[in-house]
């Protein structure tokens, strides 16, 4: 299968890693992975900041960069359930049905990681390896708007090595919220204060979940705190391999220098 990657604005700025992750992860699975250069932001963070006309342009360049795509998948249940959810109702608000018809069927070719690789391919176990006590947090528009449910678990729960212990009130929000936490400073703080608590007593050393933006806000709570928690991405976590053993690996370079 061809996969359009939508690698999103704030991981394509602030953390490629993930990106890159997903690249590896799917070819990995068999597939072809196309990302496209031209790709900007969705539009989510204009549109919740109340500029839903200026959204507009976006949205409509975002049709143009994937009309052709056979698939779309992200690395953010927050991105895929703004073009899910709110595409069509900003194009039903500006009145522009053409718009209304390309968004609505682009949306059901466009796909969050984890529901992707559970729900459309089947996979619960993509052959990962990552050696470390790992709790999970369920971001609030996978879990509530996309309804991704367990996917993310199933997959955590089939990783090499991985110990997953379970987070505490894991269905609270973390208080980021994109612009939430800059126009409510205070409460995100509190929510955010609660949310670290949680992650700390699990005694993991990773936290996870299927958004940097509330990883990005998980992650500087607890660096503030010199936790020692760190934060990955669970498609990060995902394309990690079990490394090869050091006698395999020698008997490989043996076989290989024998065909040279």
């Amino acid at each position: 299968m061809r996969i359009d990657l939508f690698v999103t604005c704030l991981n394509d700025a602030l953390f490629p890693r993930t990106g890159m992750a997903m690249v590896r992860l799917l070819g990995r699975l068999g597939h072809t992975v196309r990302f496209n250069e031209a790709q900007t932001c969705c539009g989510q963070m204009h549109f919740n900041t109340g500029y839903q006309q200026e959204a507009l342009s976006l949205i409509r360049k975002f049709v143009r960069d994937f009309q052709d795509a056979e698939v779309i998948v992200a690395p953010s249940g927050s991105c895929v359930a703004f073009v899910r959810d709110l595409y069509p109702k900003a194009a039903g608000w500006a009145g522009d049905d053409a718009l209304l018809a390309q968004v609505t069927e682009l949306g059901t070719r466009t796909f969050e990681l984890s529901e992707f690789l559970v729900r459309v391919l089947g996979v619960t176990d993509v052959g990962a390896y990552y050696p470390h006590r790992v709790t999970y947090h369920p971001t609030c528009h996978a879990a509530r708007l996309l309804r991704v449910g367990d996917a993310p678990l199933q997959l955590l729960a089939n990783v090499r090595g991985l110990t997953l212990v379970p987070l505490a009130a894991s269905d609270q929000c973390c208080g980021f919220g994109g612009t939430f936490s800059v126009k409510n400073p205070e409460t995100s703080t509190a929510m955010l204060a609660d949310k670290v608590q949680n992650v700390m007593a699990t005694l993991a050393e990773v936290c996870t979940a299927g958004d940097n933006s509330c990883l990005m806000h998980i992650g500087g709570g607890l660096g503030r705190l010199q936790s020692g928690v760190g934060v990955v991405h669970l498609a990060e976590i995902l394309a990690g391999a079990e490394p090869i053993d050091a006698e395999v690996l020698a008997t490989a370079r043996v076989g290989a220098e024998g065909l040279v």
